[in-house]
């Protein structure tokens, strides 16, 4: 089984990046909404100590501001060009930290940077004109979940679980009860 633990944005946002997305000519756009990714696919062979994992480190989470502003590029190195995070970095690499250990511990390819893909492996023309066409974009949207995701058989994620920052997930009275106890 694999893995994916990502944060989300408002629906407004997210579908206009995909829309974005689609200009540009990327072929999943229409597949894979809008997001940060905190964790890449990662193997894990014992889902409840990943999903006890990760249910600990967004109950330590605070909410936190996300503003994304601006273009970057992976490249030479990948076809990729993203839209920065700029707010938020930091809790960002903080969270991702934090999510590498124990049962989703591995060593990875690349250092950790958090984006948004806007164009992945397009023609080198639609990945300059996504860089030009989004390089004064700006966004800034709170975020107070992550969410968990398994890589299922078809090649496609499904959501597991979507975890509130700074609430005990297993409280059946929700995050007013486990406010309560704090």
């Amino acid at each position: 089984m694999s893995i994916g633990v990502i944060l989300g944005f408002p629906a407004a946002i997210a579908e206009e990046l995909q829309r974005w997305r689609a200009s540009f000519g990327d072929p999943m756009a229409g597949v894979i909404p809008a997001h940060i990714t905190l964790v890449t696919t990662t193997p894990t062979k014992d889902w409840e100590a990943t999903r006890t994992h990760v249910r600990e480190v967004a109950r330590k989470q605070q909410p936190f501001t996300v503003t994304i502003a601006g273009t970057g590029s992976f490249r030479p190195i990948s076809p990729v060009v993203f839209l920065n995070v700029e707010e938020g970095f930091d809790a960002c690499v903080n969270l991702h930290e934090q999510l590498q250990t124990g049962p989703l511990e591995r060593d990875l390819p690349f250092a950790f940077h958090p984006h948004v893909t806007i164009a992945h492996d397009v023609a080198p023309e639609s990945l300059d004109e996504a860089e030009t066409v989004l390089k004064d974009y700006r966004a800034t949207f709170p975020v107070a979940s992550m969410g968990l995701y398994e890589h299922d058989i078809n090649g496609i994620w499904q959501l597991r679980e979507e975890l509130d920052f700074g609430t005990d997930t297993e409280d059946p009275r929700g995050p007013a009860g486990a406010a309560e106890r704090s």
